[in-house]
């Protein structure tokens, strides 16, 4: 007993090194978790986001922001700000076009028990959102009976014939996602895995494994979907890549891993609901991009999007593009960046709470995690951990995060923005991209340039 006190002294002792901080905080013996407060949850079930910003640092009032809020929630809904031809997101939980769910459904059903490996071939916004909501609600390593697999979006050589290699003696299809049927990575990987999948197993075979997602009129794939028969499904006009998870784009493949694609679009209905409201006050999407655009004239130019989750990397990557390509013009916008702790903490921790002072973090915890260990005794308690036995990993885990959050505020100076999601579940996913749509637009509109052009990336 006395050398874990002693350990526990030590621990204390050193506040300023972030290794040590989950740690000290982890010594606390006997302290109860939270649980989620399902007062948060209204009578129809609806999935709460909680937005803390009593660790950001703010110094300005939010209600000095409240009425260009307002202003700007008026040019959202009523399609009267730049880039208003892509607000087609803005109502797509509930005007989104129910017969094609059905088809995407029909689909899913004639491929699943035929195949074991789902190409799916795009870039940017054509794959990063599904990849998303795979990752995040199947794990790392998920146990669906159809493999994804993702290309189109590399150029590398060692990686496609890696690929190539993997699939070529099994049962594969094609999801090809592209609007314009030119876009170079997804077109070139397209070629090689179509021919592969003629070659093997027929064209008339092909023709039934091959979806294309793409223009509803026009376009190179358009027209080679229409001539060779393949299944189609439609990229809208009105939504841009980064904001189509929640159409074909996102909802194939998703449903193709067997997620519940009618949850997702639910969550996402009742965030449009919730979100729905000018005040301030009351939106706390809103409140998250004030506090970004805030932060942005304290003068950082950074935002690091922190999960707890290795299988959130890919959501982290997801939000990257949302924001990054939403506001990266005219010199202005949030440098946007991920970390995946306690993971790269052992990497990054020590310059941000000890380096230059350029960025602020975003932390994105969940609550209740998808499943849990304990933490078993060992006679020899060589590692001087038994006073962790019989807790769990995702309480370490939450008390790690406890711990960064408290050494990065307090002892490095640096803001915290903490966004708190129940669970994960597919209502909960499609909430939460909600959520985060809602509050790119407002920030970037915030920031006075177009949030869904791309001029710096787009072939003229």
């Amino acid at each position: 007993m006395a050398k874990r006190k002693y350990k526990r002294s030590i621990i204390k002792t050193r506040e300023k090194k972030i290794q040590e901080t989950p740690l000290r905080i982890l010594s606390i013996k006997n302290e109860k978790l939270p649980r989620v407060d399902n007062s948060r949850r209204n009578q129809g079930g609806r999935m709460m986001i909680k937005v803390d910003l009593s660790k950001a640092k703010l110094t300005e009032s939010m209600d000095s922001y409240k009425e260009q809020v307002a202003q700007i929630h008026d040019m959202i809904h009523n399609k009267t700000g730049q880039g208003s031809d892509f607000l087609g997101w803005v109502d797509l939980p509930v005007n989104y076009d129910k017969d094609e769910v059905e088809a995407i459904k029909a689909k899913v059903n004639e491929l699943k028990d035929e195949i074991d490996v789902l190409l799916v071939c795009g870039i940017g916004g054509s794959y990063l959102g599904a990849r998303a909501a795979i990752e995040a609600l199947n794990g790392l390593y998920p146990t669906h009976s159809v493999q994804i697999i993702y290309i189109g979006n590399t150029f590398s050589s060692n990686y496609l014939s890696q690929v190539k290699e993997y699939v070529k003696d099994k049962e594969f299809a094609i999801n090809v996602i592209s609007k314009s049927g030119t876009t170079t990575e997804t077109s070139i990987a397209f070629r090689i895995f179509k021919e592969l999948l003629e070659s093997t197993k027929g064209k008339e075979v092909a023709r039934k494994r091959i979806v294309a997602t793409t223009d509803k009129e026009k376009g190179a794939l358009k027209t080679l979907a229409t001539n060779e028969g393949y299944t189609t499904f439609v990229v809208p006009d009105d939504v841009g890549g980064r904001y189509s998870v929640l159409t074909a784009v996102g909802l194939f493949p998703i449903a193709m891993a067997g997620i519940d694609i009618d949850a997702m679009m639910k969550g996402a209905a009742d965030a449009r609901e919730e979100y729905s409201n000018p005040d301030l006050d009351k939106n706390s999407a809103y409140q998250y991009g004030v506090a970004r655009q805030m932060l942005s004239k304290q003068g950082y130019p950074a935002e690091m999007f922190v999960t707890y989750e290795l299988q959130l990397a890919q959501t982290a990557e997801w939000w990257k593009q949302l924001f990054g390509e939403s506001e990266g013009k005219e010199g202005k916008g949030i440098l946007p960046t991920s970390a995946t702790f306690s993971t790269d903490l052992h990497s990054l921790g020590q310059f941000i709470q000890e380096g230059s002072k350029v960025l602020y973090e975003t932390i994105l915890k969940i609550a209740n995690p998808i499943s849990d260990l304990e933490i078993p005794s060992d006679p020899d308690n060589l590692d001087n951990l038994n006073y962790l036995a019989g807790k769990t990993v995702d309480y370490v885990n939450k008390k790690a995060c406890e711990g960064t959050i408290d050494a990065h505020v307090n002892t490095g100076n640096v803001p915290n923005i903490q966004i708190t999601l129940d669970e994960l579940t597919p209502y909960s996913f499609g909430y939460m991209v909600y959520f985060f749509e809602k509050a790119c637009a407002l920030s970037v509109y915030l920031l006075g340039v177009n949030p869904f052009n791309q001029p710096g990336v787009e072939v003229l």
